[in-house]
């Protein structure tokens, strides 16, 4: 809903449609080739394994920053982002040969001072992998 401005109306109680991101082996490498992170337990199971986890994981700052695209987006881009956090509660596991999603709704909890707040619910595989998820987005 827009006002007679054209800005969007948004109130408490709006929920931000989920948006499923998909994530498999290659898109992993990519993250892994791009930031530089080449720790193991992102790419080699054998390894994963050994330390504990239960296959390959995704890195958490790869599952941040897709929950951060879900936000941009749905606030009009990272300029009107002004605080963004989430504690990782699981990993996003990733076997070999498969998409598992990563799945990001919100809805909005306040307004005041021309800011709105999300509480953000992530998941994988109906698993919850960010606990605390919050954004504060400028309200336009």
């Amino acid at each position: 809903m827009v006002d007679a401005g054209g800005a969007r109306m948004i109130k408490v109680g709006d929920v931000v449609a989920e948006r499923v991101f998909w994530i498999d082996r290659d898109l992993l490498k990519a993250y892994a080739n791009a930031s530089g992170d080449q720790n193991p337990i992102h790419q080699d199971e054998v390894f994963a394994k050994s330390v504990g986890l239960p296959d390959v994981i995704a890195h958490g700052m790869l599952t941040m920053a897709l929950v951060g695209k879900f936000v941009t987006d749905w606030a009009g881009g990272a300029a009107t982002v002004k605080e963004f956090s989430g504690r990782f509660t699981k990993p996003v596991v990733v076997p070999i040969n498969q998409k598992v999603d990563l799945t990001v709704a919100a809805t909005v909890s306040e307004i005041a001072a021309g800011m709105a707040r999300l509480d953000i619910t992530a998941t994988s595989q109906g698993v919850k992998v960010l606990g605390m998820a919050k954004a504060l987005v400028l309200k336009s």
